[in-house]
């Protein structure tokens, strides 16, 4: 659980020339990014500044703090949906920024996904979804209940597509070069004719990029939430 002194504590200046909090979590969030949050360490983030680990813990108290200025520094990096006094549009735009950010560390949606985050950019970025659903209902309990599914969508949607990019990594073959690897078994199964739905997806069936599947999909869930608020 995120120690609230993470917020408050005064921290000392850097000295002259020295990393500063501000450098110190760039150089975290950029490790994680590229080789994943397991990566993170208070002495490869020293190293990686020219610095000493024990400097680095005159302005960070350990690595859960570190983490816990990472996801805040990540939530402030986009300016905040501006209103359009129209619910539909305002919460989309809650999703596709929420949506980018995640896109942009790969990392950071694992670590939205329990507790919330309660850094300044954090409380922020939640005023401002919250600002958005309230539009759709007064009632905050509902309004909550509506984002957390807004949210839960864009969760899950980001999660498939970073699972499709860890197996190319992994693999080393992309979608359609393992989907082509996989013809001959697949021919076969079709051919038994046991699958006559499965058989139309292939045969049949688009293949939308993920721009235009979450687009769909978060289009589907707007059109829920405004019969279930019948508005």
């Amino acid at each position: 659980m995120t120690d609230p002194s993470v917020w408050t504590r005064q921290r000392p200046e850097p000295r002259r020339r020295a990393p500063g909090v501000d450098q110190y979590v760039a150089v975290a969030l950029a490790v994680a990014d590229t080789e994943g949050l397991d990566a993170v360490s208070m002495r490869r983030v020293a190293g990686d500044l020219g610095s000493g680990t024990a400097t680095l813990y005159r302005y960070i108290t350990n690595r859960d703090e570190l983490v816990d200025l990472m996801i805040d520094a990540a939530q402030g990096e986009d300016a905040l949906p501006e209103s359009s006094q129209g619910w539909r549009a305002d919460l989309a735009a809650v999703a596709h920024s929420l949506r980018a950010t995640l896109l942009r560390h790969p990392w950071l949606a694992a670590e939205l996904a329990g507790r919330p985050s309660l850094g300044p950019n954090s409380l922020r970025r939640s005023e401002a979804a919250l600002r958005a659903a309230v539009t759709l209902t007064p009632d905050i309990t509902r309004a909550a209940q509506a984002l957390g599914a807004v949210r839960a969508f864009v969760l899950g949607s980001v999660a498939d597509q970073q699972a499709d990019r860890r197996a190319e990594q992994r693999s080393g073959l992309t979608k359609e070069q393992w989907q082509h690897s996989l013809g001959p078994y697949i021919t076969k199964v079709l051919a038994a004719g046991e699958h006559p739905m499965l058989a139309r997806r292939v045969h049949e069936a688009d293949e939308p990029d993920p721009d235009v599947d979450f687009t769909f999909g978060l289009e589907c869930l707007l059109d829920g939430l405004a019969t279930r608020f019948d508005r």
